[in-house]
Order: C-alpha cells, then structure tokens, then sequence
C-alpha cells in the first residue's frame, strides 16, 4: 500500500475547531492520492476518553478523491457543499462533525484517520463508525493519519 501523506493547519486546535469557536471540521491536506481513488472516508478519534476505549466525534465517508478536505462541513447526513459527503452518527449521539471540549486544565488529543478507497461506499446516511469500519473492508488504497491536541 503506498502512503498517504495527511496533515492539518495546525498541532494545537484554533477555537474556530472547537466547542468554544465555530465547532467547524477542519481543513485536512492530503498528498499523494493515489490515481486510482474513487473516494474518501474519515474517522476522527480521541483515544483516550476516560469512559470508553475511543470516541468518535466525527466519521464522513465519499468525499472526492481531492488534495483538499475544505473546513466547515455542516453537520447533516448527506450535504454537497462545500463538497458531496455522507455523515454518520457520532459517539455524541449526533450527525457531523463536533469539535474538542476537554474539560478545563485538561488536553485531549484527536486523531484523524484518512482512507482512500475504490469505491463510493453503499453505506446509508446516519450510519455508526462500526458500519463504516465494516463498510472499508476491501476496498482501501491508501490509509494516513494526523494528529492534534486541543486544551483549555
């Protein structure tokens, strides 16, 4: 499998990517897509919340095979812009992307896993990370990842 390079605009989340900002999903960069990408799943994860094993407070899936996953991507199941993606349900119980909140003189940190697929997944709306887990088996190019921390 050939790498997939994934970066942010940052290490430390901005407000405007967090609870106390605009709550908007971040720009992600991604270099050296592979020609054969038909399209794009994202998990974001923390690690290491104290009441489970990991959170997931965002999980997207067909996205455009693009260098660019631009911010700001609304919460709702299906949206177009700024671009054409599927949402599924988070640990919070909600549709789309929810920023960092830790509690205040904590850090947390989320990862941002990046899967370049074969396919447009058959995987409906509203759909749980376990779905989309299932969903990205056999049909992954190329996988990366990044990281940052948010505190308060």
């Amino acid at each position: 499998m050939d790498p997939l390079s994934v970066s942010l605009d940052f290490l430390e989340f901005p407000p405007s990517h967090t609870c106390d900002g605009g709550n908007l999903s971040p720009r992600i960069y991604l270099k050296k897509i592979s020609p054969a990408a038909v399209s794009v799943a994202v998990m974001v994860f923390n690690p290491f919340e104290k009441s489970c094993c990991s959170f997931t407070p965002w999980i997207c899936w067909n996205l455009p095979p693009s260098p660019v996953i631009p911010e700001g991507i609304p919460p709702g199941e299906m949206v177009t812009a700024p671009v054409p993606a599927v949402q599924g349900i988070t640990d919070h119980g909600t549709i789309g992307y929810t920023g960092p909140c830790p509690a205040p003189g904590t850090m947390i940190r989320y990862l941002f896993r990046v899967y370049i697929l074969d396919t447009m997944l058959d995987l409906p709306p509203g759909a749980d990370k376990h779905a989309l887990v299932a969903a990205l088996k056999g049909h992954v190019l190329q996988y990366g990842e990044t990281a940052a921390v948010a505190s308060r």
